[in-house]
């Protein structure tokens, strides 16, 4: 079989929970994948995939500001920490490639994961990379990047309407894009409703915790029974019983789909990749965007503006504004299916 390298960004879970159903397709169509990231991203993919082979990757660190206003500067103070990792994964990669005879990379936004050698594919929702007034500079050099590899697969469709606006799409257009088609691990399902209110975190600390910790109190006046997921990805998982509430530490990949279509409301980040997933589903959710994460807050302001999903600033979040959501239409079921058989012709 030929060996495919998939490598995810650990960058909060999106990233490694997208790259499920390219691992799956792969498996399918005769490949062997193989996984290579770091951190919570890479014990999430080895619970996953344990029987897959895995690599670990040097982290890039990335952290957040406490305060929102804070986030571009501070992000942009460790780019050169982040381009020592990229130079390190790339060292790395060449050594694997070597050791292992591969036939194909498929990196998600890590920019370091790519070969002269072999096709490779790049993994990105962000052709715009938006960051305020800098957005033209962190675009440009994303582009540059992203021309680096053969092809760049684009979660989403080519045309209007789609689910990342002007982050996933360009005025000028770049050769090497594919758009595939929204990417999720979860499927629909008939089932009876058992619990009014799901909260999924995810993302780097410690805006995480902030926002952990602001919904606790909140949900202390909530009548409704209520699934709450960390996103916290440790050794063994952990359940608790609080009243009303059940918490996890973190759910893998078919107990989050049971608990996606058994709950009522979805509370949650606005990351792309929750997006797909609600999108999937045909849910109505609420969104409290990262503070200071352009992407985050630009997708919430889209999906508010087009009567999708409410939304609001973390540090304005009251359990109250929950009763907003009945108000808008929330997501429709996205059916298109994804054609791994071509994507995959590239190996």
């Amino acid at each position: 079989m030929k060996k495919i390298l998939v490598a995810p960004l650990n960058w909060g879970l999106g990233h490694a929970t997208r790259c499920i159903p390219i691992i799956n397709g792969l498996i399918d169509n005769g490949f062997e994948p193989v996984i290579a990231s770091d951190g919570v991203a890479l014990e999430l993919l080895k619970k996953e995939f344990p029987k897959l082979i895995s690599f670990e990757l040097p982290s890039y660190d990335i952290q957040y500001a406490v305060n929102g206003k804070n986030f571009k500067w501070k992000m942009f103070i460790q780019i050169p920490k982040i381009i020592s990792a990229v130079r390190k994964e790339q060292k790395i990669v060449a050594k694997i490639i070597n050791a292992y005879h591969f036939d194909g990379i498929i990196s998600d936004n890590r920019l370091g994961v790519y070969s002269n050698e072999l096709p490779s594919v790049f993994i990105t929702h962000q052709l715009n990379v938006l960051t305020g007034s800098t957005s033209w500079l962190t675009t440009k050099l994303h582009k540059r990047y992203i021309q680096k590899f053969n092809e760049c697969w684009v979660p989403d469709v080519e045309n209007s309407p789609n689910l990342s606006g002007k982050l996933g799409h360009t005025s000028e257009k770049i050769k090497n894009v594919k758009y595939i088609g929204p990417l999720s691990r979860l499927s629909k399902k008939t089932t009876q409703t058992v619990y009014d209110l799901m909260v999924l975190l995810s993302g780097p600390e410690p805006q995480r915790t902030i926002l952990e910790d602001k919904i606790i109190s909140e949900l202390k006046n909530y009548k409704g029974n209520v699934v709450f997921i960390k996103g916290v990805v440790q050794k063994e998982q952990t359940i608790e019983q609080i009243g009303n509430i059940t918490y996890y530490n973190f759910m893998e990949s078919h107990e989050i789909e049971t608990a996606f279509n058994e709950s009522n409301f979805i509370l949650c980040r606005s990351g792309y990749t929750t997006v797909m997933d609600l999108a999937k589903l045909n849910k109505k959710a609420f969104f409290i965007p990262t503070p200071g994460q352009y992407e985050q807050e630009y997708l919430a302001n889209k999906f508010k503006k087009e009567g999708i999903i409410p939304s609001c600033k973390q540090e304005n979040f009251k359990i109250e504004k929950l009763n907003k959501i009945d108000l808008y239409k929330g997501f429709s079921s996205n059916n298109e299916k994804i054609n791994w058989e071509q994507l995959f012709g590239l190996f």
